[in-house]
């Protein structure tokens, strides 16, 4: 079974790049027949198990002390300053995946978009407080997306900054675009990754989305906020010309404002640096992106647990009750930003509009209805008083035992 990386850069190069399977296999040094299993497959394969580590992972310490002091000295150096006297070839990779780390960095300079190319991605933290229900305000993030040779401008506030959250709100923004720029660019958000021995490493929930998408995410590295420049200062135009002088009843009125916002200002605003609109090159911009992939990525929440006795689920730190009928069976859970829905054995069991506020319980009141009924139930099983008929003796029977006669008694 390949890795999840190989599965996604088969996609890509097959359907951002228009590359042959034949051409794929001879690239990545695999069979056709795994290019091809990797392109019918809709999801990507599991992870092998975690790796053990490297003999180098202890005196790394002592390597980037001495690269930050001297970041060209050769490996064999490095290697007699620190005593080292096991294998060279795993110190050398060690080494040339930390030495650039280490080297000075170079200049910015600007760069030219071509259609389709590239969109830059970030979450906005708004400086002002939202109610998001249950008596509770917050300043939930915003997912700003800007392509790179439109600058056509993009951006939902979204309950959280988790993966679940993240994805389903990437996703919802490219399909309202109709297609997928060919590269994602991101920073280290811990949902899409993080640098790792001088490389970047992506999540595996961020592999899944782009293997889906056919498309590339670009990690910048880190401390580099001028790679991805176009986002940070569409963060600074959302603070100075959205956010003034507004206030919000919720975070669906933040993100009508918004989306009303931007399509009426942001995005038909003549732009200094290409001289243009954004809505003018929209259409071009879009026709040089990759088309929608035919099946939806796995997006949001998705659990599956065996219900127990409360008949209540929990999505982020919110319980959600679910259909009593349903205790002792396993069940799945979806939520995306809008609903939360469980089913079991495929029929709906539970439905609920996404709670934002934190440590709520939300209950259907059919739902409640229903438990309350199967609990009187029961209870009323268990108390049934028997039908069985008990004979009733006369006292002389008692007389007749014993021997005792009726007429003495009396005197």
């Amino acid at each position: 079974m390949i890795k999840v990386e190989d599965w996604a850069e088969i996609r890509r190069l097959h359907r951002a790049e228009q590359m042959p399977i034949k051409a794929i296999a001879r690239r990545l040094g695999i069979s056709k027949n795994t290019v091809k299993r990797a392109l019918a497959a809709d999801e990507p394969p599991k992870y092998r198990r975690v790796s053990k580590g490297s003999i180098v992972d202890a005196v790394e310490p002592q390597i980037r002390a001495l690269l930050e002091e001297f970041p060209d000295m050769p490996a064999t150096v490095i290697a007699e300053r620190i005593g080292w006297d096991r294998s060279m070839t795993v110190l050398k990779d060690r080494v040339r995946l930390l030495r650039p780390q280490y080297r000075p960095v170079d200049p910015a300079s600007r760069t030219a978009y071509e259609p389709g190319e590239l969109a830059q991605c970030d979450l906005w933290f708004p400086p002002a407080k939202v109610p998001i229900g249950a008596g509770q305000q917050a300043s939930p993030p915003v997912l700003v997306m800007v392509s790179g040779y439109s600058r056509w401008l993009m951006a939902q506030m979204l309950p959280s900054r988790a993966a679940g959250d993240l994805f389903a709100g990437m996703w919802a923004l490219l399909r309202a675009l109709g297609a997928v720029p060919k590269t994602l660019v991101w920073d280290n958000e811990s949902a899409i990754g993080q640098w790792k021995g001088g490389r970047p490493q992506l999540t595996a929930e961020a592999n899944a989305f782009r293997g889906t998408l056919g498309v590339t995410i670009l990690q910048c590295r880190p401390g580099d906020p001028e790679a991805k420049g176009l986002v940070e200062r569409a963060n600074g135009y959302l603070e100075t010309s959205f956010l003034p002088g507004r206030s919000f009843a919720s975070p669906d009125d933040f993100n009508t404002q918004l989306t009303r916002w931007l399509g009426h200002r942001a995005n038909v605003r003549h732009h200094r640096r290409i001289e243009c609109r954004p809505a003018d090159r929209i259409v071009a911009d879009r026709a040089a992106m990759v088309a929608l992939p035919p099946v939806a990525p796995l997006v949001g929440w998705r659990t599956a647990t065996r219900l127990a006795r409360d008949h209540y689920v929990r999505v982020a730190s919110n319980d959600y009750s679910v259909h009593p009928t349903a205790i002792g069976r396993l069940v799945e859970v979806v939520a995306d930003l809008e609903q939360v829905r469980v089913t079991c054995g495929g029929q709906g069991v539970a439905s609920h509009p996404r709670c934002w506020a934190a440590h709520q319980t939300i209950t259907d009141p059919v739902h409640a209805q229903a438990a309350t009924v199967m609990r009187r139930s029961r209870l009323q099983i268990a108390q049934a008083p028997a039908d069985t008929p008990v004979e009733q003796r006369q006292l002389s029977d008692y007389d007749a035992l014993f021997g005792v006669d009726g007429a003495e008694g009396v005197a």
